[in-house]
């Protein structure tokens, strides 16, 4: 048993030598195979790098199929053994750590682009034989001309060992001598090919200016002319030539006869039909792929102003399951009935389906009115996955979730369309799938605008766009300010200053959070000993304290303790001047783990606050082992109370969590207080701290200053 290989490099020449043992055998090369494995190793390489890349670069794998042609592998089974190489073990060799459903997608588009390259550049190399043979067929008109005026003899010997078919006829067209090359092309033995006239010679597939150029030749206004022509021989099929016709003058220059130079393409046509086919058709289903379909759909929304198109972007819900549990294999058996089903839709003319990639397909409809008849294609696709699928014995049911697109032709790009119809999509996965959602231009907006804000927050961290701003923390009992709470925003160039509602999620996701919790950190705990330096150690006036809000993701960090300790250390501030916010759904179910860092923090003197406390489904019982100091009461619990007389159930509530926070040695801090009666009756219940718009908005930490000191000589 052979061992496998150690590292990246070993993979990728065991990956080079597959290829070449499955190559080399319909190769024309003069090498050795080891030989050619050795040119197929830094191809191998680059579509290595193209895989795992962060960005695909299609133009990389067009670039290494096109260096097929140039390594002489430009026999049709050469393209499909690579291809089958490629799809059976590049992954598998080249694609170590990455995710496996990626990387298949990844490595379908590779073959695509491969096989376009690959197409490319043999139809650059077909026409430069084509120019070559040009070349030659106008110098064997010289020769041909030549051997007329001064050798039979010598024509003779050009005529009959040509390797090009050769045929003179008058300027009625009828054949006089054709040679042995001809022959053979035309699978006949009558050298005049049964007497027939080259006007005969017709075919549907003419190009238009063919029998115009025949004329003007045989009129003697042109010396000759080169079309790509087919004919039918006596059985039937169809030859396929690139043709030469030229006119012999006698020695007067009076034109005389008509030479007709062949080169049989029949094969080669096919194999670029084939190649053609290949490079705009999906491997697994045979649905055309994305390359053809932007194509179709290109020219739908360019097909004029009383034209419409509509569009069903459908992706198969839970396809990643069936990928995970039963392998890839029983996923791609899943992919192909579920083609055919699809393309059983397609009923009407101007209807097209087409695979995108992984488990994405889309149908597009054309025509004057698609109102209707895109969302008949809709149901139709919708009714056709209710039937389960059997695979390997199992049968498994099959949904799907569709964005719909429809408007006129000529007011959208295709890559615009396709972004509109991607958003709805996800916008009826996101409500729960199996179901079809129309696009709408303003939830598109805002999709468009949050990926917009997602992609430059980054920068805008970098860029100092990010400030801080500072909402009073005031003691209920003597109207003291006894702190602040940190409240970060985004000052955006094109949106303006932005909440962290619209953001603090999107850094959650992204990531970000972390480093953008970092620097908020950073900047509150400076401003709190600069208040500090202020007001005094404890003094009873001035916000002595900040108040900082930590997200669930900074809450999992690693560096969470570790990064406080190091930003209160260069900032000079003991831990007391410091309260950390922890939402109350971020602690539900929460087990020692991830409560050992917030205790680490308690211990060495940092508050901790259970902020919108009545908003989650936590156990009363639970705040005993959780390790708080404050909590931060929801303004839900306390919005009746800007009225008078309160509710008094919100009373007996409130009254209620005050005695048993207070039993726990907690204090409390109410938020959203907006009116002075609502601050009296928090103060008679028994809260402790309190902040609102009734004492003072968000804003910068000079305002916070004048609040200060108004409390302080007040």
């Amino acid at each position: 048993m052979s061992a496998e290989p150690d590292g990246p490099e070993d993979r990728l020449r065991r990956f080079a030598t597959i290829w070449s043992r499955a190559v080399f055998p319909v190769t024309s090369t003069s090498s050795t195979r080891p030989e050619f494995e050795a040119q197929l190793l830094p191809l191998a390489r680059r579509l290595s790098e193209v895989l795992r890349a962060r960005i695909f670069d299609a133009a990389e794998a067009r670039d290494v199929g096109a260096a097929l042609v140039d390594a002489h592998c430009t026999d049709p089974d050469a393209l499909s053994r690579t291809l089958d190489c490629v799809d059976a073990y590049l992954v598998l060799y080249c694609g170590e750590d990455g995710d496996p459903e990626d990387l298949r997608a990844r490595s379908a588009r590779l073959q695509h682009a491969m096989a376009a390259g690959f197409a490319g550049a043999l139809r650059a190399r077909t026409l430069a034989e084509q120019e070559a043979i040009a070349q030659a067929a106008l110098k064997a008109q010289g020769v041909v001309a030549e051997a007329l005026h001064a050798s039979e003899a010598r024509f003779r010997a050009v005529f009959e060992g040509a390797a090009i078919g050769i045929g003179i006829a008058d300027l009625d067209g009828n054949v006089l001598q054709v040679n042995e090359a001809l022959m053979r092309m035309f699978g006949i033995a009558d050298p005049l090919l049964g007497g027939r006239r080259a006007t005969e010679w017709t075919h549907p597939d003419d190009a238009p200016q063919t029998w115009r150029l025949y004329e003007e030749l045989v009129r003697g206004e042109r010396e000759h002319y080169h079309v790509e022509k087919a004919f039918y021989r006596p059985d039937g099929t169809v030859l396929w030539t690139n043709l030469t016709v030229s006119l012999l003058r006698d020695a007067d220059g009076t034109p005389q006869y008509q030479l007709a130079l062949m080169e049989d393409t029949t094969e080669r046509r096919l194999l670029n039909l084939r190649l053609r086919y290949e490079a705009t058709h999906d491997a697994l289903t045979g649905l055309p792929n994305r390359s053809f379909f932007f194509e179709r759909l290109e020219k739908a929304l360019n097909a004029g102003p009383d034209q419409r198109f509509g569009l069903c972007y459908l992706d198969l819900d839970g396809f990643k399951t069936v990928n995970d549990s039963l392998g890839h294999a029983a996923g791609d058996r899943l992919l192909v009935e579920v083609a055919d089903r699809l393309q059983a839709c397609a009923t009407a003319p101007g209807e097209m389906i087409a695979r995108l990639g992984g488990d994405e397909f889309v149908a597009l409809t054309t025509g004057p009115d698609t109102r209707h008849e895109v969302d008949e294609l809709a149901v139709r696709i919708m009714n056709a996955l209710l039937a389960p699928v059997s695979v390997d014995g199992r049968e498994l049911t099959v949904r799907g979730s569709i964005g719909i697109v429809e408007g006129p032709a000529g007011e959208r790009s295709p890559a615009e369309v396709l972004r509109s119809a991607d958003i709805t999509m996800y916008r009826a996965k996101s409500a729960g799938g199996n179901r079809f959602e129309l696009a709408d231009p303003e939830a598109d907006a805002r999709v468009i605008t949050r990926h917009g804000l997602t992609t430059a927050l980054p920068a805008a961290l970098e860029r100092g766009e990010f400030f801080i701003e500072y909402q009073p923390l005031v003691h209920l009992g003597d109207g003291s300010v006894r702190g602040a709470e940190a409240l970060v925003r985004w000052l955006h160039p094109q949106h303006g200053v932005l909440g962290p509602d619209r953001f603090i999620p999107l850094a959650e996701h992204t990531g970000l959070i972390v480093p953008l919790g970092r620097w908020v950190l950073e900047q509150s705990v400076r401003q709190a000993r600069l208040w500090r330096e202020r007001y005094g150690e404890g003094g009873a006036a001035g916000p002595l304290r900040i108040n900082v809000n930590l997200s669930p993701c900074q809450l999992t960090h690693p560096g969470l303790v570790q990064d406080t300790v190091e930003i209160l250390e260069r900032a000079g501030v003991t831990p007391d001047a410091l309260c950390l916010e922890v939402t109350e759904s971020a602690l539900i179910g929460a087990d020692d783990d991830l409560l050992k860092p917030l205790r680490r923090l308690a211990e060495m003197g940092v508050d901790i606050a259970l902020d919108d406390f009545g908003t989650g489904y936590s156990n009363l019982a639970n705040l005993r082992r959780l390790p708080v100091s404050v909590l931060k009461l929801d303004r839900s619990f306390t919005q009746s109370m800007q009225q008078f007389p309160a509710d008094p159930v919100d009373l007996k509530i409130v009254e209620g969590i005050v005695a048993l926070a207070h039993s726990l040695d907690l204090a409390v801090t109410v938020e959203g207080v907006e009116t002075g009666a609502q601050a009296e009756q928090l103060r008679i219940l028994g809260c402790d701290t309190a902040q609102g718009w009734y004492y003072a908005r968000p804003g910068p930490p000079e305002r916070l200053h004048e609040l200060a000191l108004v409390d302080a000589t007040g």
